[in-house]
């Protein structure tokens, strides 16, 4: 059985890695090394909807895998600093903890009734010393055989922020953009020669594949110790989007909403998406999302994270030929647009098509177009309406240490609901 599975999720375009070159993002490394959550967990509860940014003064993340083997592996866990632009910082081990950097991971429940058996691995984050960007690499036996890595942030707000209420974008934009203009006052830090030290990233719903790095202020009023971002083109407006479609097969037995047809002659089951259409010429609907996450719960039985299942996912899309590449966006592709994710047309059935091997649970995703003078939104439709999660990070590089770190951080809701 277990053969059959995997003969079956080769033939998917799942991402696969083929060399272990360490990434300093968002990775797994192995196919079998599934449902990877950094999150953070405040009095036990685990929330992966939030993201992985905490405050210096009260550090508490949590690390979930599933390892689809099915038998125990030792497995180990190092943290890495990195500048605002995710490049690795000069900083030493022991300048960012107070421990040796190798964390034996430890923690690990067996699934419990599912066809797919499957490790589910936790783990603690130790906390670290000083604010910044940090990569978190878990790896077997050696650093050379890794298996995930997953960026976080720790702050230490040294800054304050305020923003301009206006966030619709500019001139014959305004329709389908949202621009963040805000101001930096940093009369608490002592900052040295701002222009040069200080760095801002912009990033809309937890995502990285267009996170705006180095975003340089219009302003500097160093009578008011301030920074202004005030932009007067489009070069740092975000396309608003639309909010996202949906999947539940919290349950198998009864699965939700926007589910179509589940196959259950043969494990692992297999379920058919109810068949999209494009929305890029309807008005606005509102309604709810969790902006391209996706939550991991089992309505048929106890503790979805080792009672989860894991099924095969197809997604499919209505619609004639578009001139470029369709992706399957969101959270359960990493955001990745890459051969892994694409999506494939079936001339015959006039549908785009995409498998994936998901666990159990509720799903965001949205189609993008990529491809040369391209709208990514042509299926979906971008709305100034649209609820959108933006986050402001300043990072700040003092004469000592050499090395950004993170003196602010700031979530900044548009349209929150």
């Amino acid at each position: 059985m277990r053969l059959f599975i995997w003969v079956f999720i080769s033939m998917l375009a799942i991402p696969a890695f083929s060399q272990k070159k360490l990434d300093y993002s968002d990775r797994s490394y192995e196919d079998e090394i599934r449902t990877v959550m950094l999150h953070p967990r405040i009095d036990g509860i685990r929330d992966n909807l939030r993201p992985a940014v905490v405050p210096l003064q009260n550090q508490n993340l949590l690390l979930e895998f599933d390892d689809l083997r099915g038998q125990r592996d030792s497995y180990y866990a190092k943290l890495i600093h990195c500048n605002y632009d995710w490049t690795k910082s000069r900083l030493m081990d022991l300048d960012i903890l107070s421990d040796f950097n190798e964390f034996p991971i430890n923690e690990f429940e067996f699934s419990f009734n599912t066809s797919v058996a499957y490790l589910h691995y936790f783990f603690e984050v130790p906390p670290v010393k000083l604010p910044g960007n940090y990569v978190l690499m878990v790896y077997r036996e050696s650093p050379d055989d890794v298996i995930l890595t997953k960026r976080f942030m720790v702050y230490d707000n040294q800054v304050m922020l305020s923003r301009e209420g206006q966030s619709q974008g500019l001139g014959n934009l305004r329709a389908t953009n949202q621009q963040l203009n805000f101001t930096v006052n940093y009369g608490r830090a002592n900052l040295v020669d701002p222009l040069l030290s200080v760095k801002a990233m912009v990033r809309q719903n937890q995502r990285w594949d267009n996170v705006r790095l180095n975003v340089t202020p219009s302003f500097i009023r160093e009578d008011k110790r301030e920074l202004e971002y005030r932009f007067f083109d489009q070069s740092h407006e975000y396309m608003a989007g639309n909010e996202f479609r949906f999947v539940d097969f919290r349950s198998l037995n009864f699965p939700g909403r926007n589910t179509g047809r589940m196959d259950r002659s043969k494990r692992p089951f297999s379920l058919t998406v109810a068949t999209d259409r494009s929305r890029g010429d309807e008005v606005y609907a509102q309604y709810p999302d969790f902006n391209g996450g996706y939550v991991i719960e089992n309505l048929d039985n106890r503790d979805a994270y080792i009672s989860g299942d894991y099924l095969f996912v197809t997604f499919t899309l209505q619609s004639q030929p578009v001139a470029g590449n369709v992706y399957l966006l969101g959270a359960l592709t990493n955001w990745e647009r890459s051969p892994d994710t694409r999506m494939e047309y079936q001339a015959s059935r006039q549908v785009y098509e995409k498998t994936l091997f998901l666990k159990q649970g509720w799903y965001d995703y949205q189609y993008w177009v990529e491809g040369p003078n391209q709208n990514g939104y042509q299926l979906e439709g971008s709305f100034f309406e649209t609820e959108n999660l933006y986050e402001v990070f300043i990072y700040y590089r003092p004469f000592r240490p050499d090395a950004d770190l993170l003196s602010g951080y700031f979530p900044l809701p548009v349209n929150p609901r």
